[in-house]
């Protein structure tokens, strides 16, 4: 799999499959300055809820997940194999990177890992159960995504409640709804800080909420 605008010298000429929406991200269809090189472009795209393909002997399973990270991520399950890549959508190390420009939403992202956890087996079902490959961090299994998403699920919930009771974000941040999970999963620096995190949730719980009125 290759992210973004990632193409080394050892990639070019590599076939790239996305979700079409990826390709109207990384190219200009309004007729504006593209930002990605046409090299970075996916060289085949699709449009549907899932795709199929047989590749090297095995069947392979791409799903769409709408309005989850950005509105443009995959799934990919390698059938025979028994692996699960998840991408962005689960990670190890952080919190996940909610794009809201990019059409990213914490449901979608939420709804996602349920879909992989429809997928994965379980280890005591199956020997080994199945792979789940993040997008950062360790390798993982159905156990790690499950409680991956139900630390979400109770943050997502406990800034909802705080939307309705009307905080602004200042008072969501100074209540701490990550708090007993910060030391796994929270950064102070670099590019996706918690602060970032309950910054994106809030938005777009906010923009719900007024919808909702």
């Amino acid at each position: 799999m290759i992210e973004g605008g990632n193409m080394g010298q050892p990639y070019r000429g590599a076939a790239i499959l996305a979700h079409e929406n990826v390709l109207h991200r990384m190219s200009a269809p309004t007729g504006q300055q593209a930002p990605f090189p046409t090299e970075a472009w996916p060289t085949d795209t699709y449009f549907t809820k899932k795709k199929e393909l047989f590749f090297n002997g095995e069947a392979i399973l791409i799903l769409h997940q709408p309005s989850a990270h950005t509105d443009g991520d995959s799934i990919v399950f390698f059938r025979r194999s028994d692996v699960l890549s998840a991408g962005d959508l689960f990670v190890t190390t952080t919190y996940p990177v909610i794009d809201l420009e990019r059409g990213g939403t914490i449901q979608g992202v939420i709804a996602a890992l349920n879909n992989i956890l429809d997928i994965a087996i379980p280890k005591d079902k199956q020997e080994g159960g199945t792979y789940v490959i993040p997008g950062h961090g360790r390798l993982s299994d159905e156990a790690d995504v499950l409680e991956y998403r139900d630390m979400l699920t109770i943050i997502r919930d406990r800034i909802q409640d705080l939307v309705k009771k009307g905080s602004t974000l200042e008072q969501v941040k100074a209540a701490r709804p990550t708090l007993d999970y910060d030391g796994r999963y929270g950064a102070t620096a670099g590019s996706w800080t918690t602060a970032k995190f309950i910054e994106a949730v809030y938005r777009n719980l906010a923009v719900r909420q007024t919808k909702s009125q």
